[in-house]
């Protein structure tokens, strides 16, 4: 049985969006964003990674569990997909961030993406330094079979 569970976090883009880190995404509550946080890709958050709801933190934090983070601003959309880990915390209050490696801390969302930042399309980044709105759903997927079916005499 596959269990998806998603959540949706709200952000603005801000002038300084510049997206070119090579290893994380990240999305903050500050209601700043300096040239030097070039991860950053929205600021002004509705949530942190602490905010997210206790169903879907209950998937990404399982051993094998499939985690998107889905942005979309104005009519663009891009994705990224990572993994999920018994080691996560999800514990941070005021940011959440995507990782390319392993490294785990309270703001890691996931692990393993198969972005960062400079991997995001463009058009969305050149509408995020216009200081849109953004919108980040994050879906956790659990694709644990359930081992015993009902009537199969196992």
């Amino acid at each position: 049985m596959v269990r998806v569970v998603i959540d949706r976090i709200r952000a603005w883009g801000h002038v300084n969006v510049r997206a070119r880190h090579r290893t994380t995404i990240e999305i903050t509550r500050d209601d700043y964003l300096t040239p030097r946080g070039d991860c950053i890709i929205g600021i002004k958050a509705d949530k942190g990674l602490s905010g997210i709801s206790p169903e879907l933190k209950e998937i990404i934090k399982k051993d094998g569990s499939i985690v998107i983070a889905m942005f979309v601003v104005d009519d663009y959309l891009d994705y990224v997909v990572g993994m999920g880990s018994s080691k996560l915390t999800l514990g941070n209050d005021n940011k959440l961030i995507i990782r390319r490696s392993n490294y785990i801390d309270d703001a890691t969302l996931m692990i393993r993406a198969n972005k960062a930042a400079i991997d995001i399309d463009r058009r969305l980044i050149d509408r995020l330094k216009k200081e849109s709105p953004l919108t980040v759903y994050i879906i956790g997927v659990d694709l644990e079979q359930d081992r015993t079916v009902e009537g199969d005499g196992t």
